[in-house]
């Protein structure tokens, strides 16, 4: 658990490889910038990979696969199930919450019963549906972390 808290912080780490343009941008990415957009994973996975360090290691595993999605619709690999790495399933969903939840340059935040929505709908699809359960079992809690955790 430890491990995976400070891990995950370096998931989009790879975004030091894509234009601040396009990660900045206000409107909706052409399809030729979210393809810039979506090599962030591998970049990170590059990055990270080649450390012995063991918080670096999960730090790789979670930089590549938190895009990827339980029905394997995801990128960059299109892994599905189980397949995807617990650290990965784990920050994929951690990470939706905080993207809905927070306001971003392209659009505001999201109010609550709409971003429970949204993972619910996720549910089985998008996030692994257990992890996706004990995450809205305890959405509450993870609201009071995010509003400690404000950038």
């Amino acid at each position: 658990m430890n491990l995976l808290k400070q891990a995950s912080f370096m998931h989009d780490v790879g975004k030091i490889g894509i234009s601040d343009a396009v990660l900045n941008k206000p409107g909706i990415l052409t399809d030729e910038e979210h393809d810039l957009v979506k090599q962030h994973t591998t970049l990170g996975h590059a990055i990270l990979k080649n450390s012995r360090r063991e918080i670096m290691q999960t730090a790789a595993i979670v930089a590549l696969q938190h895009h990827e999605r339980w029905d394997g619709k995801g990128y960059p690999q299109g892994l599905a199930g189980e397949d995807i790495h617990l650290y990965g399933r784990i920050t994929a969903l951690a990470d939706v919450f905080d993207a809905l939840i927070n306001k971003r340059v392209y659009r505001d935040a999201l109010p609550l019963p709409e971003v429970a929505s949204i993972l619910e709908q996720g549910r089985g699809t998008q996030f692994d549906p257990c992890l996706a359960d004990l995450f809205l079992s305890h959405l509450d809690e993870f609201v009071k972390l995010n509003n400690l955790w404000a950038d």
